[in-house]
C-alpha cells in the first residue's frame, strides 16, 4: 500500500486524490457545481506540490498544522529541505493532511491552507499556520485569525472565505486521510521518502541522510 500511495503521488500528481474525494462527496450527498467543484479541487491539489517536475525522488510531507512535532520540523528543518532539494530540483514535496482529531483546530487549520492552495498560495499559508500555531490552537474562533494570514499570504479573501465556510474541500482532507491511513501513516509529522516510509521530527542531518539516500538509490539513465 505504501508503494501504491506514492506511486499514486508520482504518476498522478495527487489526481488520485482528487477523484476519489469528488466520489466522497457524491456519496455524501453533496451536490456542489461539478464543474466549479472538481476545478476548486484540482486546484487545491496540485497547489501542495512544489518541485520541479523533472524531479525523480518524491517527499512526502503527511502533517497536522496544529501538531507541535510537525511545527518543530517545520521550524528547524523543512527550511533545509527546501533550499537544498526542492529550490535545487533535486526532489517535490507534496503535503498530505492528517489532521487528529485530539487537536482541536487542525480542521479548520486544514481547510484554511487547501482554500490557500485552490488559489496557489498552499506554502505561504502552511508556513504562516505553523509560525503562529501559539496563537490559534486553542482559540474557540479561529477563523477570523486564518483569514488574517490569508490577506497576508495574497489570498483574494472573498474566495478563500466561501471556500472555508463551505468546507468545500473536506472531500480532499477526508481523502488524505485515508490514504494516509492506508498507507501505514499512524502519527504526525511522518514523511514518504522515495516509497519509505519515515516517521517523526527528523533533525536536519537525519533528513538530508534519508533524501539523500533515496537520491542515490535512482538508476541513472541509459
Amino acid at each position: 500500500m505504501r508503494t501504491s500511495f506514492v506511486n499514486g503521488l508520482t504518476v498522478l500528481a495527487l489526481s488520485s486524490l482528487a477523484a476519489i474525494a469528488c466520489s466522497n462527496a457524491d456519496a455524501r450527498g453533496a451536490k456542489p457545481d461539478k464543474a466549479a467543484q472538481d476545478s476548486l479541487t484540482t486546484k487545491a491539489d496540485l497547489g501542495r506540490i512544489d518541485g520541479s517536475p523533472d524531479a525523480k525522488v518524491w517527499v512526502v510531507e503527511v502533517s497536522d498544522l496544529q501538531c507541535p512535532y510537525c511545527k518543530a520540523w517545520h521550524d528547524k528543518t523543512f527550511p533545509v529541505v527546501r533550499d537544498e532539494y526542492v529550490k535545487t530540483g533535486k526532489i517535490r514535496l507534496a503535503y498530505v493532511n492528517f489532521p487528529l482529531s485530539q487537536h482541536r483546530n487542525a480542521q479548520a487549520a486544514a481547510h484554511a491552507a487547501m482554500c490557500a492552495s485552490a488559489q496557489g498560495k498552499f506554502w505561504q499559508m502552511h508556513d504562516a499556520l505553523f509560525s503562529t500555531q501559539a496563537q490559534w490552537e486553542t482559540t474557540a474562533a479561529p477563523i477570523p485569525f486564518f483569514e488574517t494570514l490569508a490577506n497576508k499570504a495574497g489570498v483574494a479573501v472573498p474566495a478563500w472565505k466561501s471556500c472555508v465556510t463551505s468546507r468545500a474541500l473536506q472531500p480532499l482532507i477526508d481523502a488524505d486521510l485515508d490514504r494516509a491511513r492506508n498507507a501505514g501513516v499512524q502519527s504526525t509529522p511522518s514523511f514518504i521518502i522515495g516509497g519509505k516510509l519515515i516517521e517523526g521530527a527528523l533533525p536536519p542531518a537525519e533528513m538530508r541522510k534519508a533524501i539523500d539516500d533515496a537520491l542515490g538509490a535512482i538508476k541513472p539513465s541509459k
